[in-house]
């Protein structure tokens, strides 16, 4: 009876070491498919707006050069660069409601004040998240304007380098935010202790999320 019961003990200890075990990696392999999921969802949503930029390269028009040089305000640029991309991401008007926040990658809220805060979304008809933002360029080679994907739309983690990503939008290129940084930033800041914004080029070249 002895032997049985110390047989018994010895199995009900290993199914509860197994089922411990199983606990801790679950989380973290949950995390890692999530994460796998949004960096898909982003690859997806860069792919594009590089064939954007190249079908509005080749179609558009003297005179929405000239309206857009012309304009006066930021806001103005963004609502003629706003119709330039409706035809080919469907974008319509957002009205999130306020609890709606982006975060850096290190917690950090993203203030008004902050040079990655945008004022005006737009749904996409993907479902994603649209920002978009004039840079007020003084030179021909600096960008036109940036925009942000938020790729899982309202729902959490809403956080650059999670599910927040964005690109920079030259007359002759589009790029990922990060694309101009040196090798050795990019996974500093695409870490926890980073806010997160160069995931954008980090992920699209292999980069791997540093712990």
């Amino acid at each position: 009876m002895g032997k049985k019961r110390f047989w018994k003990l010895q199995y009900s200890v290993t199914i509860f070491v197994i089922i411990g075990v199983i606990l801790m990696i679950a989380p973290v392999s949950i995390e890692s498919s999530r994460q796998a999921y949004f960096i898909s969802k982003w690859k997806e949503v860069f792919s594009r707006m590089e064939y954007v930029h190249q079908v509005i390269r080749t179609h558009i028009s003297d005179d929405m050069i000239k309206n857009y040089n012309m304009a006066s305000t930021s806001e103005e640029k963004e609502q003629i660069v706003m119709m330039l991309l409706k035809p080919y991401l469907r974008l319509t008007q957002a009205k999130l409601p306020r609890h709606y926040q982006i975060f850096y990658m290190n917690k950090h809220k993203v203030d008004k004040d902050d040079y990655w805060y945008f004022k005006e979304y737009y749904y996409a008809d993907t479902g994603v998240i649209v920002g978009l933002k004039d840079v007020n360029r003084q030179k021909a080679s600096e960008p036109v304007f940036i925009m942000m994907f938020d790729v899982n739309g309202m729902l959490p983690p809403n956080t650059w380098g999670k599910d927040v990503y964005g690109i920079v939008f030259y007359e002759t290129r589009v790029t990922a935010i990060g694309a101009e940084e040196p090798m050795d930033k990019l996974p500093q800041d695409c870490s926890p202790h980073g806010r997160g914004l160069y995931c954008s080029y980090y992920y699209l070249i292999g980069g791997e999320f540093e712990e």
